[in-house]
């Protein structure tokens, strides 16, 4: 399962709920992107979502 390795973001589960009021089990994916980011003067992969890369919490690698 994809898990954002900046913010510890992972999948969320829960029930989705019709008008009937029927349950039916829900998973919640996070948008999670394999990038190339800048870390210790050194360029590695990581999984991010993109709520971290639009923060600014990582610096992209060029």
């Amino acid at each position: 399962m994809a898990k954002c390795e900046i913010c510890g973001k992972s999948v969320q589960f829960g029930c989705n709920v019709s008008h009937s009021h029927k349950k039916t089990k829900k998973m919640w994916r996070p948008n999670v992107k394999k990038i190339r980011v800048l870390e210790n003067k050194r360029v590695v992969r990581k999984d991010v979502c993109t709520g971290c890369i639009k923060s600014g919490r990582i610096v992209k690698a060029v």
